[in-house]
């Protein structure tokens, strides 16, 4: 018979818990057992049960096996708060060598705007002269470049336009000629010509061919 897989929730009936209690806990001592003669691993396994009891397993003495737990989990918190330690003042040292910097940017930014000039000597102060004329110079290289790069859109934009001119003067004129044209080609008394068309009325009897009176329109 197969047995049907067990759902992981507690076992409301006390007696069937005590009983799987029993036999889970036979189970993985015997597992507790095996590993360590397998592997010749230290293994400390307590269990207590819900009444209190305890059970326990170690493959040399429990005290020994806490100890040697305690003093691993001690190193581990030793070596990780160390390694924050380390963190904390790499974080805390780029933070005041970018502080400096701001600090350096800032004092440079006034001295550009002419603002605290009292401290600094004649020598510093011609170096920031030359630095100002520099950045003049760039600046008006910039400036100029900018205004050749308007000066050839704009007279792009005038040829432009005036291809568009003369062609729209090609065809206002072709406008105005057109109609000139036309009535040279067409000869004068021609509408008249098609329009005089000579009509009989003929008064008898159908198909005898005997005409009473013609009328000439």
């Amino acid at each position: 018979m197969v047995r049907g897989k067990t759902q992981m929730r507690r076992i409301e009936n006390p007696a069937s818990r005590q009983v799987t209690f029993s036999k889970r806990r036979r189970g993985l001592l015997k597992k507790a057992f095996e590993l360590s003669v397998l592997c010749d691993a230290e293994i400390g396994l307590i269990i207590f049960s819900a009444s209190g009891k305890l059970y326990e397993f170690a493959t040399s003495s429990m005290e020994d096996t806490i100890e040697r737990y305690m003093a691993h989990v001690k190193q581990s918190t030793s070596t990780s708060n160390n390694a924050i330690e380390h963190d904390n003042k790499s974080c805390r040292h780029e933070v005041a060598n970018l502080l400096e910097k701001i600090g350096h940017l800032e004092t440079s930014q006034r001295n550009m705007l002419g603002e605290n000039l009292e401290s600094h000597s004649l020598e510093e102060l011609l170096e920031l002269e030359t630095k100002l004329e520099n950045s003049l110079r760039s600046i008006r290289a910039r400036k100029y470049q900018l205004l050749e790069q308007q000066i050839v859109q704009l007279q792009e934009k005038e040829s432009h336009l005036k291809e568009q001119h003369e062609l729209l003067r090609e065809q206002c004129k072709l406008q105005v000629e057109l109609p000139f044209a036309i009535s040279k080609e067409v000869p004068y008394g021609t509408a008249t010509q098609q329009n005089e068309v000579e009509t009989e009325l003929c008064i008898g009897c159908p198909g005898r061919g005997n005409r009473t009176s013609a009328i000439q329109i």
